[in-house]
């Protein structure tokens, strides 16, 4: 059963089964706006929301930004599965628009958080998109096996009038990772602002 995540909620990494997830996915599901005509009619606007990763040290440096621009970090234990342009035009088909894939096994034992963001591309608003939501599971972009956790966006009206968030940090206690579900709302226009809001309210 997957949890339905609150903001400020800590979950330790432990599967059904007692064994710890090395591996996560990170999937970002949302939809296309609806939009009402003067004559009745409706039209889509397409909704370009961005994943992204940050990785930090131990003393809160960035180290490494995981993003559409920059899909795997150097070592390869971080990837992102692409830019999605447009959201889910016709609907929600079940599959994330962007996946970001965390190998906790290979990280560089450097770092010590991660931390997933979000931004909406084109200012849209978070409130107006249609089924956005966040899941965190084992398998692959393209393979769900087993949902770990779910944090609904959509249904949550303190992202109105937002266009950034911050979702989560993975981040390492005793030798083991743990999540942090932030889920909070930010003023930032920019991922390099975002870089620096968590770095100064969330590790």
């Amino acid at each position: 059963m997957a949890i339905n995540l609150q903001k400020g909620q800590r979950i330790n990494l432990t599967k059904e089964n007692g064994t710890t997830l090395s591996q996560a996915c990170v999937g970002i599901n949302w939809g296309a706006i609806e939009k009402k005509s003067f004559f009745g009619g409706t039209s889509k606007e397409a909704v370009d929301l961005d994943g992204s990763c940050i990785l930090y040290d131990s003393n809160k440096n960035a180290t490494e930004v995981i993003y559409f621009g920059n899909l795997k970090s150097k070592n390869g234990s971080v990837k992102h599965s692409g830019d999605d342009l447009t959201g889910d035009v016709n609907g929600d088909d079940g599959l994330d628009n962007e996946v970001i894939t965390v190998d906790f096994a290979n990280l560089d034992p450097a770092v010590e958080h991660v931390a997933m963001v979000l931004h909406s591309y084109r200012g849209q608003d978070f409130g107006t998109i249609p089924f956005a939501s966040i899941r965190i599971y084992e398998g692959t972009p393209t393979n769900v096996r087993e949902v770990f956790a779910k944090y609904d966006i959509a249904n949550d009206k303190s992202f109105s009038g937002h266009v950034s968030m911050v979702m989560g940090v993975f981040y390492k206690r005793n030798g083991e990772w743990k999540f942090n579900a932030i889920g909070d709302p930010t003023s930032d226009k920019k991922l390099e602002q975002t870089i620096q809001t968590v770095q100064q309210k969330y590790l």
